[in-house]
Order: structure tokens, then sequence, then C-alpha cells
């Protein structure tokens, strides 16, 4: 799944979210707010799971990744060529 997030509190505490994503086990932290996480869970579970952690005017998203992706200068790419 790939999930982003803007929160949008000055201050905002990522924290207890970044403890949320990483709770999945395997994680790969892409950019600034954007997380890939692999779960068997569907998109509105870890929506639901993950939307505790936010406040009510952030926004957040989650969708399953179809296992195709391109991407250039990003740390990990071993890491997403076999998680994907």
């Amino acid at each position: 799944h790939i999930v982003t997030y803007d929160l949008k509190s000055p201050g905002q505490n990522y924290e207890n979210l970044y403890k949320a994503l990483k709770s999945y086990g395997t994680y790969y932290h892409v950019q600034e707010s954007v997380w890939t996480i692999v779960s068997d869970k569907s998109c509105k579970q870890i929506r639901d799971h993950l939307i505790s952690f936010t406040d009510a005017n952030d926004s957040l998203f989650v969708a399953k990744l179809t296992g195709e992706a391109a991407w250039t200068g990003l740390s990990d790419s071993n890491w997403l060529q076999n998680n994907l």
C-alpha cells in the first residue's frame, strides 16, 4: 500500500503516526509524507487505523499498489524492487 498524508496543524507531532506506520512491520519511508507498507489489510482498514493519529483537518490517502512503479533519487531502491 502507499500512504500519503498532509498534517496541517503547525508544529504537528509526527512520531505517533510514524510509530503506527512502522507497526505494520514491512515499511519504507519513501518521501517526507509518503510511505509504503506491506499489509493484508484493506485500504479502509489501514486508513481507519492511521486516522486516529491525525487531527480532524489533516488529510490521509491510502491506496493498494499494483506492483508497477518508477522512481529516481530514492535511497533504498532494493526495498522497493523487492516489495512492490
